[in-house]
């Protein structure tokens, strides 16, 4: 399990939360996951789930729930709360999914989803808040890598030309079947904080979606970046 703190059920109820927010998963997966004996790791997974920290998708598994955004919302983190207003109105302008990512503070392969905004209807890329997925693949890890110092996978031409456009794409990269856009979100003093994203299905959104959504997603991240520059 990692260092701990000492307090063995919060310890292995933190296992569990992270074992639901690597990707849903069901209750073999968990237990195989933590290492935790069955009947452990479902009276936690429970316990989480009753604080709203792990919720259930559609087909039983285990993924991290509401409550975690909106502790974090609870904390007055400004981007997380210019998120709640603006990516749901991206979301009813391109008709699909809507992400914000940034890097893992504790894991630079990793990036976070912090917030996201899915339509009610129809098929669609939906990435829980909270889940970790890798730097090496997908149109937010590109455009998170090209302004950071940290070492990438991702070629330097590839990064060059994310920042000669201002934006990245990405098919399949991630996830089969889906292609997804991305642009920076800068703080106030020019630094690249967050990745806002809009993905879906490869037979909807197209292998170029690029051209098609990046100026609603340049003008996403601008009112991402007038809220945090008023919040300063």
């Amino acid at each position: 399990m990692g260092q701990g703190s000492g307090i063995g059920v919060l310890d292995k109820a933190v296992v569990v939360l992270r074992a639901a927010a690597a990707t849903p998963c069901a209750l073999s997966e968990l237990c195989e996951r933590t290492g935790l004996p069955r009947a452990t790791a479902h009276r936690l997974a429970v316990g989480l789930e009753s604080h709203r920290l792990l919720t259930r998708d559609a087909d039983g598994r285990w993924r991290p729930g509401p409550a975690l955004g909106e502790l974090a919302h609870g904390h007055g983190d400004p981007l997380l709360a210019a998120a709640e207003e603006i990516l749901p109105g991206l979301r009813d302008l391109t008709g699909e999914s809507v992400q914000l990512y940034r890097r893992d503070g504790s894991d630079p392969t990793l990036r976070v989803c912090v917030a996201a905004a899915e339509p009610t209807s129809g098929l669609r890329d939906t990435v829980p808040v909270g889940v970790r997925v890798s730097m090496a693949a997908g149109s937010g890890a590109k455009v998170l890598a090209a302004w950071s110092r940290e070492p990438s996978t991702f070629g330097e031409p590839v990064l060059d030309e994310v920042r000669r456009r201002g934006w990245a794409q990405s098919v399949a990269e991630r996830e089969a079947g889906v292609a997804s856009v991305s642009a920076p979100v800068r703080a106030p003093d020019g630094g690249v904080v967050a990745a806002v994203s809009v993905s879906g299905p490869v037979d909807r959104i197209g292998r170029r979606p690029g051209p098609k959504w990046a100026d609603a997603l340049l003008a996403a991240a601008r009112r991402l970046e007038d809220r945090l520059r008023d919040a300063g």
